[in-house]
């Protein structure tokens, strides 16, 4: 059943809608004006550019991996922060949300400390596998996994701690083990947040520059290539390639926005 919203004050509403216009405006106006002043036949031609398009796929199909194993790893975390006391668990939660605060240049060292060709993980798993993490995919994942599991893990502990835990306990009671009652009382009663986690996760990887530049650079995922675009042919030739990344960057964005906005109507 749907929340009922209160009327706020007329004054306040004049007042907050202005403030709240502006900040509008200073989301907007970058955007609008990098649509506006590009050639329909300068976008053509970046589209036509093969690197382009390979780094722009690479970035969707990395992000959606990323989002995938955010979700494997994030929504059994979230399970136990939600539902489980433990000592020490606010300070899990305090490192879960390190990589929102942490630059992530300094990410991208850190993960190439641990992940590069002479790091604690890189060096014995290439020697055993023959799985390079340093300007591979493998580290681009690995570079987007690290700044966007907290959505994953933070939006589907607020939706486990916001279902009623009486009604697993029915479902015990009647006979379901607890890997069943999560299958089928938990987990449909939190899918959607569970999505809108894992999107955003998604939308945060698709995003990512400092730790794949440092971790990766090679493939080019489509922030790199503009950045690279920027650096030889200056703001031009970057641009039209940037409305073709943000125009699929705000597509995974209204499709996370659709689920909440439907979650929260419910």
């Amino acid at each position: 059943m749907a929340r009922r919203i209160g009327s706020a004050p007329r004054t306040l509403t004049i007042a907050f809608s202005a403030i709240g216009g502006v900040a509008l405006l200073f989301i907007v106006l970058p955007l609008v004006q990098l649509y506006a002043l590009q050639s329909p036949s300068g976008i053509v031609r970046a589209a036509g550019d093969g690197s382009v398009r390979a780094s722009i796929a690479l970035s969707v199909e990395a992000a959606l991996a990323t989002a995938l194993l955010a979700g494997a790893a994030g929504v059994p975390l979230g399970y136990l922060l939600a539902r489980h006391p433990f000592r020490g668990r606010s300070l899990v939660e305090g490192i879960v949300d390190v990589p929102l605060a942490v630059p992530h240049t300094v990410v991208g060292i850190a993960l190439l400390l641990v992940f590069g060709r002479t790091g604690i993980v890189g060096a014995p798993v290439e020697a055993w596998t023959g799985l390079r993490f340093w300007g591979t995919a493998a580290g681009v994942i690995v570079a987007m996994l690290y700044v966007s599991m907290p959505y994953a893990v933070d939006t589907s502990r607020q939706a486990f701690a916001a279902i009623d835990s009486e009604l697993e306990s029915v479902s015990r009671t009647l006979g379901a083990g607890p890997w069943r009652t999560f299958a089928r009382v938990t987990l449909p009663l939190c899918w959607r947040s569970i999505v809108a986690g894992m999107t955003m996760s998604g939308a945060r990887a698709l995003s990512e520059f400092g730790a794949i530049v440092i971790l990766a650079y090679y493939p080019m995922t489509a922030p790199v290539k503009i950045y690279d675009l920027f650096l030889q042919g200056g703001l031009n030739d970057s641009a039209a390639a940037a409305v073709l990344f943000l125009s699929v960057a705000l597509v995974m964005f209204v499709v996370l926005r659709l689920l909440t906005n439907r979650r929260e109507a419910l």
